[in-house]
């Protein structure tokens, strides 16, 4: 994810006019509880282990919500109206920086074709 994050071109263009820190929290996952996070802003658009660096927002979720939305099994949508993703901070932001999430949608969809949850 990281080196498709970093070679969208879309996301590197929109790096240079909006910004947003997100660090996602999985709990309850093979490997316990994990962080991993999506910076943009300052010309870069980077994604890796660990929390934003600028986080503005954070979101947390079971790893059985977050294989049923990154499976596709449950749209995003139903998990935050059901409550089952926390989400903390300056959320405005998620509406505001919509196109990098829409960009960042592209680098998730090469990855979910790569990816098995066991």
């Amino acid at each position: 994810m990281q080196a498709r994050v970093a070679a969208s071109e879309s996301l590197q263009s929109l790096a240079g006019t909006m910004s947003i820190g997100v660090t996602q929290v999985v709990t309850d996952g093979p490997e316990g509880t994990v962080l991993y996070h999506l910076q943009v802003g300052n010309g870069t658009a980077s994604f890796g282990a660990g929390p934003a660096p600028l986080e503005h927002v954070r979101m947390e979720q079971s790893w059985s919500t977050a294989v049923d939305v990154a499976t596709e099994r449950v749209p995003a949508q139903e998990v935050f109206i059901k409550g089952l993703i926390t989400v903390t901070g300056e959320t405005t932001r998620l509406i505001e920086c919509a196109p990098v999430f829409s960009a960042l949608d592209a680098a998730f969809t090469h990855v979910r074709e790569l990816t098995t949850y066991d």
